[in-house]
């Protein structure tokens, strides 16, 4: 990958974000001496741009986006919030390229297993994303928990920091912790697909960026592609129910798993409950987004991305 490029300021973190040039080696490769007609030169071919020609869907920017191959929602997820924010001054041209995380055939039902997933997630990651640079991204997506397998922020931290890539990326911790100062939250309720360790560890990677997790809810699902198949209506009840109790005084929702899909159902709750829901596949996206300079108002995906 071209390392020349762009200097950009984070619209969230204020640092320095490098957006690498992957469209002027486009000029070379797409190069009018190689255009054939009926076998035969195109001499009087004009291309409209010598400096570069963009990727014709994703021209404003390009996303890499890395989830574990069990996960089947947090593209999908993704991609509805670019559809439903179309419009010149919206996402077009805003594009996700998605690589897959080695890891098959986990059972997650003892701390054990969890254990075991945690050194599998972690032994394939590097991997992915080499593979995903092969798509000359612009800016990295990780579509992982990491909370729930690793055990508190340093350790988070440590492991994205050990990632060694030109490209900067939006993690959930950070996205996170930037969506809850925005909203000024302070007390929280979690709900998770997660069994009691990685709840555990969840709960200590909050506690430890200052928040007060109040309540916690956690489905124990050993199988990750089961994660998908929470319906809303269980989902609904346990918000209602368990975590936005008056009795909570919560100031915020806050939904772990990204393979736990959550936009659509809250963005239908949050005026019922009266408090925000963090799903974790907008806010991570929120953040990328902002991070990028995507600064505008975003429709149906709660009240983060419509206001901040």
């Amino acid at each position: 990958m071209n390392k020349e490029g762009q200097q950009i300021l984070g619209g969230i973190s204020g640092k320095t974000i490098h957006i690498p040039d992957v469209n002027s080696t486009s000029i070379t490769n797409i190069s009018v001496e190689r255009f054939v007609k009926d076998g035969s030169p195109v001499p009087d071919f004009t291309l409209e741009n010598t400096n570069g020609l963009p990727d014709s869907l994703s021209y404003k920017r390009k996303f890499g986006l890395l989830i574990p191959v069990t996960n089947t929602v947090m593209e999908h997820e993704l991609w509805n919030i670019i559809f439903n924010n179309q419009g010149p001054e919206g996402l077009d041209g805003v594009g996700i390229h998605t690589t897959s995380i080695q890891t098959p055939g986990v059972k997650i039902q003892t701390e054990a297993d969890l254990e075991a997933f945690k050194q599998l997630f972690i032994g394939a990651l590097n991997n992915a994303v080499n593979q995903a640079l092969l798509s000359k991204p612009e800016y990295l997506i990780m579509g992982m928990s990491l909370e729930h397998i690793l055990h508190g922020i340093d350790e988070i931290r440590s492991l994205m920091d050990g990632i060694k890539t030109e490209v900067s990326w939006a993690t959930w911790h950070e996205a996170s912790d930037a969506a809850l100062k925005k909203l000024q939250a302070k007390r929280i309720g979690i709900m998770s697909p997660f069994i009691k360790k990685g709840n555990d560890n969840a709960i200590k990677m909050f506690e430890d960026m200052g928040y007060e997790v109040v309540s916690s809810f956690g489905f124990g699902c050993p199988d990750l592609v089961d994660i998908a198949h929470i319906s809303d209506s269980i989902k609904e009840e346990v918000i209602i129910k368990h975590l936005a109790k008056p009795e909570n005084r919560l100031d915020a929702i806050v939904q772990l798993g990204t393979n736990m899909s959550m936009v659509r159902l809250g963005e239908k709750l949050e005026p019922k409950i009266g408090i925000p829901i963090l799903s974790i596949n907008a806010v991570t996206f929120w953040y990328a987004l902002r991070e990028n300079g995507f600064a505008m108002p975003l429709k149906n995906c709660g009240r983060l991305l419509r206001e901040f």
